[in-house]
């Protein structure tokens, strides 16, 4: 094991017993089956359901709308134990929807999705990124129009979490002038809904047990209602103004991931024989370790520091791009170097080294490209 960190205020006996549970329960019933999740591509929705009625799904939610009324820091160390158990972060999606709607919906929206995204009876994905337009959401195309009671929604998305799962989503569109302000998020519930389709679940480099779809709107039809907070041109500012958290759920992970991944290897290395001796009795193999162990030290002391910097209302913006940025481009280099120590074997899937590795390619990509988060805290800069 790694060495202990020092606490924070955050980390206190009641969430320590509540890492415990959520262990315990992924060890228990979602490990086992990740394999054949794997194989088909896609965590049945009918999961969640349980795992909600554990209370694991939104904890942070108060209890008007099915939640336990904790910190956030408990939904980041369910985060955590599902990164450490190579679990997609299907949830972590599932979370970020469901605070648009707690933040900006109307009491009426927020009774009436709220309550179904935490018992797990609606899964939720967010529809951004559109095939000609990545990290860039003042170009979004996709449009809906207003007629009557209801808006009308055309258009096309790609590269959606939970696309092919979700049956709740808050997708971003067009109601307006071209740029931000312009920008609107409305909710769909898409079970059954006319002229919505999922178009092809999408093979990706890793993070197979995730489901990646393209999504297509040929003249939807929703409520008025649905509009998120029920004014246009609001939308832009409602994705943004999430963005400390947001990042955390991508930082906590690649703390999980490289301990993970450390732990790994020193294992490997510890029992693996070469020139007759141990690999961990080869200087190269030990010096490469303690880089990767003091990486894994450092970055788990910045995330922890910036979780209680958000429970404390004190994470900005520019520390939280750092986070995510940082965090992830450390977690693919430790996986890189943890991989070859590992040899030809680090190459095989079998080996949970190779699908870390795989997986966390990505973690630089989604979620703000770390190109982007270097420019954001340029612009911070003093000059």
């Amino acid at each position: 094991m790694l060495p202990t960190l020092l606490r924070h205020p955050w980390m206190d006996d009641d969430i320590e017993a509540f890492r415990e549970q959520v262990r315990r329960y992924i060890a228990g019933e979602l490990s086992p089956h990740l394999d054949a999740w794997r194989r088909q591509g896609y965590v049945p929705r009918e999961v969640w359901r349980p795992f909600g009625e554990m209370g694991f799904l939104l904890p942070e939610m108060d209890e008007a709308y099915g939640g336990v009324g904790a910190s956030l820091a408990y939904q980041l160390v369910v985060q955590d134990e599902m990164a450490k158990a190579e679990l997609p972060a299907n949830t972590a999606v599932h979370t970020i929807a469901a605070h648009y709607l707690l933040d900006y919906g109307t009491d009426a929206q927020k009774q009436r999705w709220l309550p179904k995204l935490a018992s797990g009876e609606m899964l939720a994905g967010i529809a951004l990124t559109e095939p000609g337009c990545g990290s860039d959401l003042q170009a979004l195309r996709t449009r809906a129009r207003r007629e009557g009671d209801e808006y009308v929604i055309d258009g096309a998305k790609t590269f959606i979490t939970n696309g092919f799962t979700a049956n709740l989503l808050v997708v971003a569109v067009r109601t307006g002038e071209a740029g931000s302000r312009g920008v609107s998020l409305i909710v769909l519930e898409t079970e059954n809904l006319k002229g919505f389709q999922v178009g092809r679940r999408l093979e990706k480099l890793g993070q197979h047990a995730s489901d990646t779809a393209e999504l297509s709107f040929d003249g939807v039809r929703v409520p008025a209602d649905h509009l998120l907070g029920g004014a246009e041109g609001k939308g832009f500012g409602q994705l943004m103004s999430q963005l400390p958290y947001e990042r955390l759920l991508l930082a906590v992970p690649a703390a999980a991931v490289i301990e993970r991944a450390v732990e790994l290897t020193l294992e490997y290395t510890q029992q693996r024989k070469a020139f007759g001796q141990s690999l961990y009795d080869l200087q190269n193999t030990r010096f490469k370790l303690a880089e990767c162990a003091t990486l894994a030290h450092v970055v788990r002391s910045f995330v922890n520091d910036c979780i209680q910097r958000l429970l404390d209302g004190e994470l900005d913006e520019t520390a939280a791009y750092m986070a995510k940025w940082w965090c992830t481009e450390q977690q693919c280099k430790v996986t890189d170097e943890c991989l070859q120590l590992f040899g030809g074997y680090g190459y095989m899937v079998e080996y949970p080294i190779a699908r870390l590795y795989a997986d966390s390619r990505v973690q630089k990509i989604y979620g703000g490209a770390n190109e982007i988060m270097k420019e954001l805290i340029a612009r911070k800069l003093p000059r």
